[in-house]
């Protein structure tokens, strides 16, 4: 099932950035099962992306068209980056791309993040629309990172961007609006981080029932 985006949600569209080979991990990790859940991680990373938009796409890559077939939480557009393997430029470039006229900004979340607070995601989003000229990210000790709000003005400096980076160092230059929200630390590139970040998935529902709201 596709959303028809409110026209709100077009102008503040959430990317999520799923293209990645899991290299670190050893199989692809989006398709890892949620504990005591339906789904898979790309389903948690898409119902997380809702609660900033309704217009969520999914940047894939490696593995595609195998985790759309898997995913059970249909975004509004899947979009394949033909030159994932450069890296999170490529990534960041191929969703900007997909963006039409009206966006005036857009949220970047990262799919292996799970754990991140949903109350303050929604105060993040918030924040970002009231004052949407202004580049907003998680704060990482001092550091600008993702989720991440960039206005459109930012846009033609990300997609110069080139290599396996993201727009951290960018989004520090201009001295982005830095906000908590727990859980950044927490993502999935290891089993072993898995292991962890699974019992705690499986301990409550809080996440999954906030998202939906």
């Amino acid at each position: 099932m596709n959303f028809s985006p409110r026209v709100t949600d077009q102008e503040f569209p959430t990317l999520i950035l799923a293209a990645g080979a899991s290299s670190r991990y050893g199989r692809p990790k989006m398709l890892l099962p949620l504990a005591g859940q339906e789904g898979i991680l790309l389903d948690r990373a898409i119902e997380l992306g809702r609660v900033l938009s309704k217009d969520v796409r999914v940047v894939c890559g490696a593995w595609y068209p195998l985790i759309r077939f898997r995913c059970s939480s249909q975004p509004t557009a899947w979009l394949r980056s033909p030159d994932w393997h450069q890296g999170l430029s490529a990534s960041l470039a191929t969703g900007l791309a997909s963006l039409g006229p009206r966006a005036r900004g857009v949220f970047v979340l990262l799919a292996d993040q799970p754990l991140l607070d949903v109350d303050s995601l929604r105060a993040f989003g918030e924040a970002a629309r009231f004052v949407p000229n202004q580049p907003v990210a998680a704060d990482y000790d001092g550091r600008p990172g993702v989720p991440a709000y960039l206005p459109r003005w930012l846009w033609p400096e990300v997609m110069e961007l080139e290599g396996d980076c993201g727009a951290g160092q960018l989004l520090a230059s201009v001295r982005a609006t830095r906000v908590d929200i727990p859980g950044v630390h927490e993502d999935v590139d290891t089993p072993a981080d898995w292991r962890q970040i699974r019992v705690r998935l499986s301990q409550t529902g809080r996440i999954a029932r906030q998202s939906r709201r």
